[in-house]
């Protein structure tokens, strides 16, 4: 026997001698599950998923994005640190005051009937041909129905800008 196998022989024993009963079993656990994992790396399902998540990675660090991604990461864990239960709390009741006045009947009902009468609007623009000129929306101008629209129209705008300038403190003087 060489003098490089009689070193490796007692390395080996001085290896076997100072393992206890423990270290075996914790090697042998780990052994197993690396071979566990090596095994489902060869189902192809686990495969192509680990192989286009690595794509995806390189993609991300190439595009810088994965910098942003982990800044993003970072901020949010730094404002999940931060924040108290009451402003959690004041978070949710915030959320749920905000899904009650937009998710409402009445808001719904609105939406509906506000869509319904820009199609029908939309459809009877596109069916009606104008003829154009100055005499024609002269004419059109004089109708009530058209009279009627602008004022709609105008008090729209102007109970708009008041609850704008209402809702900033501002005044109209």
């Amino acid at each position: 026997m060489s003098e490089t196998q009689e070193s490796t022989l007692r390395l080996v024993q001085a290896a076997s001698d100072a393992m206890t009963d423990g270290m075996v079993e914790r090697f042998a656990t780990t052994g197993g599950n690396a071979l566990e994992v090596l095994d489902r790396l060869n189902d192809d399902d686990t495969k192509d998923a680990i192989m286009n998540t690595i794509d995806r990675l390189t993609e991300l660090q190439r595009s810088g994005a994965l910098d942003t991604l982990f800044d993003v990461v970072i901020l949010m864990h730094g404002l999940r640190s931060a924040m108290t239960d009451s402003m959690v709390e004041r978070l949710v009741i915030w959320a749920e005051t905000m899904i009650n006045n937009v998710a409402n009947e009445h808001l719904a009902e609105f939406a509906g009937e506000t869509v319904d009468a820009m199609h029908e609007a939309a459809v009877e623009t596109a069916a009606h041909k104008s003829s154009g000129g100055l005499i024609s929306t002269i004419s059109m101008l004089s109708k009530p129905e058209t009279q009627q629209a602008i004022k709609f129209m105008m008090n729209f705008a102007c109970k708009m800008q008041k609850n704008v300038s209402d809702s900033q403190g501002l005044t109209n003087e």
